[in-house]
């Protein structure tokens, strides 16, 4: 029994909202000093060769990262890297600090090994994530920021958002993910429209000097007719690659009482879902498109599934709630057994093994 599965039923006792907070605050403790750095890394961190991948004119020195919404702010960035995690993507980034959506607003769904939530973009804004980037450093492994839009911008105030949050943390990212896709957000306009991805997509080109690579982040619950006019907006204006999925709001199959709290389902519900996105996508691209899947990643063969549907990295957050500290170096290590099974010699060799 490891320490984290002692300790788990615990912080499941608490809200779960309040249990986040509280980890990510024992996260920046453990990662205020070098010696604590170190011995996490020491525990936690498995490298090999055949797991690096490189990709956005940068390496990264394994597939597997932490997503979007677990470190909004980047406040743990160097604790995850020590954990072993392969990149983090910090976010949504929002220009201005946001409250989000009224408490509760993060619910568990154990029965389901999933979670559900509304947090509404909440953030300390663009400013000070700046901020803690320049006073705390980068980390050692690939950064990306995921940016978004106030709440209460109109469509054409959005634009400016997107451009605000790009033209402060560019500069840090090794890549930039546009968050047109959340379920969790006022829908006063469609963010996801040809027209208005367009928009976008000008804004931020003619903003992005230093060709940071820009990838766009899609939900799971479109059509796919739907995803693929996107793919094609996405292939129009030349964008680096796509984040897929986003969290869905189908509440089919779910068992949990909390299944019927709104918001974003996240977890092994939407691990099918999300790798038949991945590889509708990169079967309709050639595998020309690079993609980052996440979608009830939480092991070595949910990790490997996305990556023989077409995905060069993937991504986790609910995994890592229910799997604990240990779970980036035990995905790892049962990647490169699944690697060496099948007779690849990197994850490179792997990713859209599948569509061949």
């Amino acid at each position: 029994m490891t320490l984290y599965s002692r300790v788990r039923p615990l912080a499941f006792r608490l809200p779960a909202e309040t249990a986040h907070d509280l980890g990510k605050r024992t996260l920046r403790a453990t990662q205020s000093t070098c010696p604590t750095r170190k011995a996490l890394a020491a525990a936690y961190r498995y490298e090999h060769p055949a797991l690096e991948v490189d990709l956005f004119d940068t390496t990264f020195p394994n597939p597997v990262g932490i997503a979007a919404g677990f470190d909004k702010n980047a406040e743990v960035t160097h604790a995850l890297e020590a954990l072993g995690f392969g990149f983090v993507e910090i976010g949504t980034v929002t220009p201005y600090p946001q409250e989000g959506n009224d408490r509760p607003r993060l619910f568990r769904l154990r029965e389901d090994e999933a979670m559900i939530n509304r947090m509404g973009f909440n953030g300390q804004g663009m400013e000070r994530v700046k901020e803690r980037l320049e006073a705390d450093g980068t980390p050692a492994f690939p950064l990306g920021v995921n940016i978004g839009k106030m709440n209460s911008s109109t469509k054409e105030e959005a634009i400016e958002d997107y451009r605000r949050v790009f033209d402060r943390l560019s500069p840090f990212a090794d890549y930039v993910v546009v968050n047109v896709s959340c379920p969790n957000t006022p829908d006063e306009f469609d963010e996801a429209s040809p027209d208005h991805l367009r928009t976008i997509f000008e804004t931020l080109e003619a903003e992005n000097d230093a060709d940071v690579p820009m990838l766009v982040k899609i939900g799971p619950d479109e059509p796919t007719d739907s995803i693929l006019d996107l793919v094609d907006i996405v292939q129009e204006f030349g964008l680096d690659g796509i984040v897929a999925t986003n969290t869905s709001t189908s509440r089919e199959g779910l068992e949990s009482p909390n299944r019927e709290e709104w918001g974003g389902l996240s977890g092994k519900p939407v691990e099918d879902r999300s790798t038949d996105v991945i590889r509708t996508i990169a079967d309709y691209t050639d595998g020309e498109l690079p993609i980052i899947g996440v979608g009830g990643v939480d092991s070595p063969g949910s990790a490997y599934a996305k990556i023989r549907a077409g995905a060069s990295l993937v991504q986790l957050y609910t995994g890592f709630v229910y799997r604990g500290p240990s779970t980036a170096k035990r995905i790892n290590r049962g990647l490169v057994a699944l690697l060496e099974r099948d007779g690849f010699e990197s994850i490179e060799d792997a990713v859209g093994a599948d569509l061949e």
